[in-house]
């Protein structure tokens, strides 16, 4: 699931002048396509323009609302799973490759094949024979 963190910026209430653009209503355009084209290399999407009231001090007792507006920008924000890189290993050589059958566990008294302990009981049995003798 993508989360979003959001931005919010005062939107220009000034235009700036371009080569080739005339006019306040170019100049206005034109300063917030810089806005927009500089937020967007940043990662950051357009989502809107709001207008939104600013309760502002006026004078020393009074208060008055200005309306103020702004644009909201979001982009995503990578889960933590999401950051996951797992770590690339070099391809295996003939050297360095490994058997996909696993080791053997190593042979004990109670792994070992019948017919193993039995010779080994046999050969046992064999040296206390001769030992005796």
């Amino acid at each position: 699931m993508s989360q979003w963190e959001y931005k919010v910026v005062p939107a220009p209430t000034k235009g700036t002048k371009a080569h080739g653009v005339k006019g306040p209503e170019g100049r206005f355009a034109n300063a917030l396509q810089s806005l927009m084209n500089d937020m967007g290399r940043e990662g950051w999407e357009y989502q809107r323009a709001e207008t939104l009231p600013s309760i502002e001090r006026s004078g020393l007792t009074g208060s008055a609302t200005e309306w103020r507006n702004v644009l909201v920008f979001r982009r995503a924000v990578a889960d933590a799973i999401d950051d996951f890189e797992p770590e690339l290993l070099p391809a295996p050589t003939p050297e360095t490759a490994v058997s996909k059958k696993p080791a053997d566990p190593p042979m004990t008294a109670a792994t070992q094949p019948a017919a193993e302990t039995e010779e080994a009981g046999a050969e046992t049995t064999a040296d206390e024979t001769n030992a005796q003798k």
